[in-house]
């Protein structure tokens, strides 16, 4: 999926050819395995490594996002599918006002926090989420959800989000249109639109933590 705006590629271009440069140093040819295999599990794990130092969200935003979520899903159960934005105020003690207000401070939140759910699964508390991504001895990351696993959940879990919501995410990710360049299409402010793209990646977020906890 795209980047989050405030991380460019050629960040993750720069931490890669450190990685590529750390493989060529540690490279051992008497252990039987191919170069290229070797390189790209350094310059993945380089770029993993770049992608959680940079993940500046700050603990209180990580707690309001995680109320949001639960909220989002217990409502959701409860009615059998998409809850409009009064419901979800009231359900919270706040005005539709104040409601907004805390979806635009948890805009910085990514779809997949790996470290968070690092944190929130008891039994993977010591290990180190990133590395087993990148672990090519491992057929399914996290020992729990396979890449197409979460596919699956992911499509289906967009299925279930508003139309509006699943809108934006498809001319977001798909389209690569800018927030600015759908709030045009769909004759809505550009902040409106980080407002609705931002409650469905919590929305997602949710489901694909749900999933995880159920299987864990």
């Amino acid at each position: 999926m795209r980047l989050p705006p405030h991380i460019s590629t050629e960040v993750l271009i720069s931490a890669g050819v450190i990685g590529l440069m750390d493989a060529l140093n540690k490279f051992d040819p008497n252990k039987n395995v191919q170069f290229k295999t070797y390189a790209e599990f350094r310059i993945r794990g380089a770029m993993l490594d770049e992608l959680r130092s940079l993940d500046w969200v700050p603990r209180s935003i990580r707690q309001k996002a995680a109320q949001l979520e639960k909220t989002y899903l217990s409502l959701e159960r409860k009615r059998g599918g998409p809850v409009e934005d009064e419901e979800v105020a009231k359900e919270l003690g706040l005005s539709l006002e104040e409601y907004y207000d805390l979806i635009t401070e948890t805009k910085g939140i990514s779809l997949l926090d790996l470290e968070g759910l690092r944190y929130q699964i008891p039994q993977f508390v010591e290990e180190n989420f990133l590395t087993r991504l990148i672990d090519e001895k491992e057929n399914d990351p996290f020992h729990l959800l396979s890449l197409e696993e979460l596919k699956t959940i992911l499509a289906r879990a967009i299925d279930e989000l508003s139309p509006k919501e699943r809108t934006v995410i498809s001319l977001y990710y798909y389209e690569e249109m800018t927030l600015k360049e759908i709030g045009a299409v769909l004759g809505f402010t550009e902040s409106r639109i980080c407002q609705i793209h931002t409650k469905a990646i919590l929305k997602l977020r949710a489901k694909v933590k749900n999933y995880l906890y159920d299987t864990a």
